[in-house]
């Protein structure tokens, strides 16, 4: 029903909006940024509004009505259709941002570029312009033109944001931290070189040399080489951890600037946050020191230096500390206000508790959708229960399911499958006729 509201609202505004001229505000094609946009937030009421009006007990079929076990089962395959709708919609709006974003991304960049001569223009009034400012702007400009070219290069997966993209299609905090460190350095070395080449006499190129001298930048560079180091070192962390099923890892659908300081389902994160804050830090002091001072690398104080390090260092805990594999504590027999107690039959709704049934970042219904109980050898999808505002089963601690009639009487092992793909461990229930 929700797929057919969504279809039907699509067709009569693509309708009114054929007179006003294909990709307007009601352009729901997917081919364009505001249409696939448009097509998406629809999809989202949509659900929302089958959601909340089945969980008040509204248009469940009248010949389903007498059967609470095949109600519930109508209900969570009706929003499971719609959620694979909004899931649709929204990969294909995170497709169509990524394809238009790159176009952005150059505007930023050239729109620093911008800045930066206005502020070299203001700063030489009473000064005058200097071989250091016509260094800087220059060197600006390359580093505008090598990132533009790349944005091109890359202009179907985000432009610029291609190498700061994870595997899981969010932004990489400590990608971001090191591409900002690498660029910053580039420009430091492209301005020293700018100097060079415009330099008269040999003690004005022989100083600009020995700006290079490790010793001057030893912070700096030591900064450097750590922030890279550990974007490389937690790609290979994730990846083993995925790998071995000790940490949970869902798809987004498009990369968020929030992904920077968040965890995978939009927590607040104090690991990533610090990190970044204090990386940010260090970058305008460096920057500051390299606009004073633009004859060397940035000396950069080796008390911060070494405060950037513990950031890392944080960092990289945080990262070893988060997540973990779910877990079954145990499983009882579901039992409704007035029941008898009763062992385990088939028919009856288990409930099984534990921890982690739920990845960071798998809150939405497609998510919750896909996750399967195996009792003993037969696969049970976990119904999708609607309240209003969200879903009381499944969630991250515990799940309601029923015994199928498939599963046959005695001892059976039952096992979780969360929608990460990750098993929790078997725990052995006994089943009566």
């Amino acid at each position: 029903m929700a797929v057919q509201e969504t279809g039907q609202g699509a067709g009569r505004d693509a309708g009114r909006g054929a007179g006003r001229g294909a990709h307007e505000g009601g352009c729901t094609c997917g081919d364009c940024p505001q249409g696939a946009r448009e097509g998406h937030r629809r999809a989202v009421a949509a659900f929302l509004s089958k959601r909340d009006e089945l969980a008040s007990g509204r248009g469940l079929p009248a010949a389903l009505a007498h059967s609470a076990g095949a109600s519930r089962q109508w209900v969570s395959d009706e929003l499971t259709q719609s959620a694979d709708l909004v899931a649709e919609r929204g990969r294909a709006e995170g497709e169509v941002w990524l394809g238009h974003v790159w176009q952005r991304t150059v505007q930023v960049v050239w729109g620093l570029v911008g800045c930066l001569l206005v502020v070299q223009a203001l700063t030489a009034i009473g000064a005058g312009w200097t071989s250091a400012r016509t260094a800087g702007l220059l060197a600006a400009v390359v580093v505008g033109g090598l990132l533009t070219g790349a944005s091109w290069f890359h202009r179907a997966r985000g432009g610029v944001l291609a190498p700061v993209i994870g595997e899981d299609n969010r932004m990489s905090t400590s990608r971001v931290v090191a591409a900002g460190w690498v660029l910053f350095v580039v420009y430091a070395v492209l301005v020293l070189a700018g100097r060079l080449a415009g330099a008269s006499s040999h003690a004005e190129r022989d100083s600009l040399i020995a700006g290079l001298e490790l010793a001057r930048g030893a912070g700096v560079v030591t900064v450097l080489a750590v922030v890279c180091g550990i974007a490389v070192l937690v790609r290979r962390v994730v990846g083993l951890r995925v790998l071995g099923q000790r940490l949970q890892k869902v798809r987004a659908d498009r990369p968020r600037a929030a992904d920077l300081l968040t965890d995978d389902a939009g927590r607040g994160s104090f690991a990533d946050t610090q990190y970044v804050v204090v990386g940010a830090v260090a970058l305008v002091f460096a920057a500051v020191r390299l606009a004073r001072r633009p004859e060397q690398l940035p000396d950069l104080p080796w008390g911060l230096a070494v405060m950037v390090l513990v950031s890392a260092a944080t960092y990289v805990a945080g990262k070893y500390a988060e997540g973990g594999r779910p877990v079954i504590l145990s499983v009882v027999r579901a039992r409704e206000a007035g029941d008898l107690d009763a062992p385990i039959r088939t028919g009856d709704d288990i409930e099984i508790r534990g921890a982690g049934f739920v990845p960071p970042g798998a809150q939405s219904a497609d998510r919750l959708s896909r996750m399967v109980v195996r009792i003993g050898a037969v696969h049970v999808h976990v119904p999708l229960v609607p309240v209003p505002g969200g879903f009381s089963n499944p969630s991250d601690a515990v799940l309601t399911v029923p015994v199928p009639a498939d599963v046959e009487p005695g001892r059976v092992e039952v096992q979780v499958v969360t929608a990460a793909g990750v098993e929790t461990n078997r725990v052995g229930i006994d089943v009566t006729e």
